[in-house]
């Protein structure tokens, strides 16, 4: 249970029932997330740390005790459109045998499953009749929060910046965290001011997001997935399509106004000034200058609103940054821009899961986020490092690519 940065360790296999303990969804326009806990064979916590935890948790409710587990959160996505392969997934996986159920009487009801987000009031027949579970609805704000809270109090190295290709951890106090914007890119993008637990109001928000992104790129690329939309953006060159400073200034700054020769005048302006059709532009191009051109006004739009309530730390999430070098940079240029430097773009290792790990909280199971960020603290954040699962795609180098585990306890209700 102490793995360090970098290392690995494969997951359970969850196909034995008894080794999911939970599984919570947050289903949106775009994509479908999954969290789920995995038993370590040695579940069960002994020794000191495990009596001390069960001693905190009998004073809370001295009429039952529960007993801690170790094992691990995992982390699973899937497009929304493929909804059927992530209900195959979990039934393959048996992770809904781990549902929440009646205990007097097992099995006299269906198993209930947390859920957020649109697809929770989309696909709720679906998920009964291909599973014979029952969604059980957390509002999505309110687990977009939790999680996002959570993760950066808890989790160590959660937090990062990055901007001209350097990655910097950023290690968050928890008792200097707030007020904070969070603002998620998913198909849409909303912009919401963290002020505490349960403390938060939506502010903004744009129609211009990852849905965006996706389906415009899907119209002028052959593109058949975001994921290969974001990879043939890596080889593109921006540049070929956009109208730059320099291309109206003969190749120089417009230093009066502090704009260099390389920033952008007008995203795909090159396009209506060149003897040319579509056919003539590169894909790779056209995906780069579409990702840029989003990334841009989001991040400009969020200054705006972090300076409307003197915020100085915005942190980004959602699947649409993908952890994107380009996206990342685009995003945090553009706040250092506009706000000279005196706010800070950061973001988080589990980007796209802050609805699920809320959705994940929100479970009745007793005690459950005072045990894990318990855990946490009496070990140290040092110690709380992240166990990539080879089998998920993880990468060695410990680098997360959206299906990676987080070590930790819960209990068991």
């Amino acid at each position: 249970m102490d793995l360090r940065e970098g290392q690995t360790q494969p997951i359970l296999d969850p196909n034995q029932p008894s080794h999911v303990y939970h599984l919570a969804l947050d289903i949106g326009g775009s994509l479908a997330k999954l969290v789920y806990f995995t038993k370590d064979d040695d579940h069960l916590v002994d020794g000191e740390e495990g009596i001390s935890h069960r001693k905190a948790l009998e004073k809370s409710d001295s009429s039952k005790q529960y007993p801690v587990l170790n094992g691990k959160l995992n982390f699973k996505k899937f497009e929304t459109s493929r909804i059927n392969d992530c209900i195959e997934f979990i039934k393959s996986m048996k992770l809904h045998i781990g549902g929440s159920q009646p205990q007097e009487n097992p099995g006299s009801q269906p198993i209930a499953i947390k859920a957020t987000g649109g697809g929770a009031y989309k696909y709720p027949d679906l998920f009964k009749e291909r599973l014979g579970i029952i969604l059980d609805k957390e509002d999505e704000m309110d687990c977009l929060v939790a999680g996002a809270n959570f993760l950066l109090e808890v989790v160590h190295q959660e937090a990062f910046t990055y901007m001209g290709d350097q990655k910097q951890f950023v290690q968050i106090d928890p008792n200097d965290l707030y007020p904070y914007l969070l603002v998620n890119i998913g198909s849409g993008v909303g912009m919401i001011k963290v002020e505490g637990e349960g403390k938060f109001e939506r502010v903004s928000g744009t129609s211009i997001g990852g849905g965006t992104f996706w389906g415009l790129g899907k119209l002028l690329t052959k593109c058949k997935s975001f994921d290969e939309l974001l990879e043939l953006s890596y080889r593109g060159n921006n540049r070929a399509v956009d109208m730059l400073v320099g291309d109206i200034y003969g190749g120089m700054d417009y230093s009066k106004i502090g704009l260099s020769s390389t920033a952008i005048a007008s995203s795909f302006g090159k396009a209506i000034s060149d003897n040319k059709e579509r056919g003539d532009y590169k894909p790779e191009d056209i995906a780069r200058s579409l990702l840029r051109m989003i990334s841009n006004n989001i991040g400009q739009i969020s200054y705006l609103n972090a300076l409307r309530f003197g915020l100085k730390r915005i942190f980004f999430g959602g699947f649409f940054i993908r952890r994107h070098p380009f996206t990342m940079d685009t995003l945090s240029v553009a706040v250092n821009f506009w706000s000279k430097g005196e706010a800070k773009a950061m973001f988080l290792r589990h980007e796209g899961f802050l609805g699920g790990v809320g959705a994940f909280m929100s479970s009745d199971k007793h005690g459950l986020k005072e045990l894990l960020a318990n855990q946490v603290v009496q070990r140290s954040p040092s110690k709380l490092s992240f166990a990539v699962d080879k089998t998920l795609h993880g990468s060695p180098d410990g680098e997360f690519n959206g299906d990676e585990s987080i070590e930790c306890s819960v209990y068991a209700a």
